[in-house]
């Protein structure tokens, strides 16, 4: 089986976006993994997905229970899923995440630094280095906001001037040695009530280039399908969805409690689940082309 950063290699050559899409339960990773099954299924290929777990999600469900059950799911089916260990605002739980088998892992000092974001980002891909673990490293660079939430306004400091400056983006690839950048080129964490920014696929195109690794685009939710499009044209090899994923799994869960009044979680969930795996396949046959 290809892995991980074999998956990434041909999606960049073929024009085509690996969905990447978080949660922090069991429903979420069924939604997830059906979804790509489906949509595999209708393509006659399969199509890589990535179950991505945010610092808090991970405390949740457990780090290693959910690698384990991701790998699982993997060796059960032969199927490319692969789990990331999303935004570690630490080089502590960075290295947790390596450590515990995560097929890749995210340290985020975006806010923090250039220098000390470039510090804690070498010192997580040598840490990979020295335990002979196959996990790709990525960091982003440039300001995207915080937060997996519903925001009223764009956050203040996201503008022209604080997206992924390219020669920098060089730069910081070639003295930390990372395989993944998540740049800032319009891109938000989170969704914005009256309508996420545009993308900028010449910025985009312009940190591929100097950077030369693999683009991975946050901050999915409310972005435009016509720029998602334009964002893979562009070098973007990885799409970040959740916010988007959250909403709708709430506002399912809401409806069916409101309506039925059964105590069976499996039952409860299972509309929730469903308009989970909804989105997940149309984000997938989106970013895949389909």
């Amino acid at each position: 089986m290809k892995t991980l950063r074999e998956h990434i290699k041909n999606a960049e050559e073929r024009k085509k976006g690996i969905g990447h899409f978080n949660t922090a339960n069991i429903e979420g990773i069924w939604a997830i993994f059906n979804a790509a099954l489906a949509v595999s299924e209708e393509a006659g290929e399969q199509i890589p997905v990535v179950i991505g777990t945010s610092e808090g999600e991970r405390k949740h469900f457990g780090a290693k229970q959910m690698v384990d059950l991701v790998k699982g799911l993997r060796r059960e089916y032969q199927y490319p899923i692969f789990i990331n260990a999303d935004h570690s605002y630490s080089v502590e739980t960075a290295t947790d995440a390596i450590n515990v088998g995560y097929d890749m892992v995210i340290i985020d000092l975006a806010e923090k630094s250039y220098e000390e974001n470039l510090a804690a980002t070498k010192a997580v891909v040598e840490h990979r280095d020295a335990v002979s673990s196959q996990a790709l490293i990525e960091a982003e660079l440039g300001f995207i906001g915080g937060g997996s939430n519903i925001k009223e306004e764009i956050p203040e400091g996201v503008s022209e001037a604080t997206m992924t400056n390219p020669e920098e983006a060089k730069q910081f690839v070639a003295e930390t040695g990372l395989d993944l950048l998540a740049p800032a080129v319009g891109n938000i964490h989170g969704m914005i009530k009256a309508g996420n920014p545009e993308l900028h696929p010449d910025r985009i195109t312009a940190v591929r280039e100097q950077g030369g690794i693999p683009l991975v685009l946050h901050g999915g939710s409310g972005v435009s399908d016509a720029d998602f499009v334009k964002a893979i044209q562009a070098g973007i090899s990885m799409i970040h969805v959740s916010t988007e994923l959250r909403k709708i799994y709430r506002e399912a869960l809401e409806k069916t409690l409101a309506e039925n009044d059964t105590i069976s979680p499996y039952k409860y969930v299972k509309p929730a689940q469903k308009a989970m795996q909804q989105k997940v396949a149309e984000r997938i046959r989106l970013f895949w082309g389909l």
